[in-house]
């Protein structure tokens, strides 16, 4: 299908999505016409007519909603040569194709849990998901300790799971990270072993010849002298 060449009055290309403000020049049972400054005619077919006063219920007559010369906001559906179709229905801003991650993108909170807040985006339901963890780089326990319903929030996306229709969003992917406080700590010494002798630190060859010493003389009597040369040793007698 060859591309249109309708133009608005900007001189910009007419395409899906665009919004405007037209005048409602004819009804009929299918729908109406609306002048939104094309050449080609500018149709807002049934399905696509809202009443404002009632958006759920669907509309069985055009002119219980619409009249001639009525000013409307319409969005275009899609641009083809001859003709294009409205909508009274505000698109959405994204499709599932068009989400990917690390996009980031605004929204809007609309409801609070305790594990997290929901974000309209602009996309097709549910909304997305900012878990509790991806609110703040600090600890929040709860959402409402940051946001509240009716924010706007700017989010990146992190997962677009299509299957299950999720959309994972992140606030403090974001954010800038604060700058990490290093705090030296003491280097580990001996504290909780058991201190060594003293006379090790004073000759550390001390404690053998000790050992040593009491060995020599166990093997050689069962009773040790009183004088000997020894740092309080027990005495050992022999009960036999």
């Amino acid at each position: 299908m060859e591309s249109p060449v309708e133009q608005t009055k900007n001189n910009q290309p007419f395409k899906a999505k665009q919004k405007f403000e037209g005048k409602v020049l004819k009804t009929s049972l299918q729908g109406a016409l609306v002048d939104i400054g094309s050449d080609v005619p500018a149709f807002l077919h049934i399905s696509q007519v809202i009443d404002v006063n009632n958006p759920k219920t669907a509309v069985q007559n055009v002119e219980d909603v619409l009249k001639v010369d009525d000013t409307v906001t319409v969005w275009i559906r899609k641009v083809a040569k001859d003709h294009i179709s409205l909508t009274m229905v505000e698109p959405l801003l994204y499709e599932w194709r068009d989400l990917k991650p690390e996009m980031a993108v605004k929204g809007t909170v609309i409801r609070l849990e305790s594990f997290g807040a929901f974000v309209e985006i602009g996309a097709e339901r549910p909304p997305g998901l900012v878990h509790v963890s991806e609110l703040a780089h600090s600890f929040v326990r709860n959402p409402q300790e940051v946001v509240k319903v009716g924010d706007e929030l700017d989010v990146m996306i992190l997962e677009v799971d299509k299957r299950k229709k999720q959309i994972k969003l992140s606030v403090k992917a974001l954010l800038e990270a604060p700058e990490e406080v290093v705090v030296e700590t003491p280097k580990s010494g001996r504290r909780g072993k058991k201190p060594r002798l003293n006379c090790m630190k004073k000759n550390p060859k001390s404690l053998f010849q000790i050992r040593r010493t009491w060995k020599s003389l166990c093997a050689r009597q069962w009773t040790v002298p009183k004088n000997a040369n020894l740092p309080s040793l027990p005495v050992l007698r022999n009960n036999a």
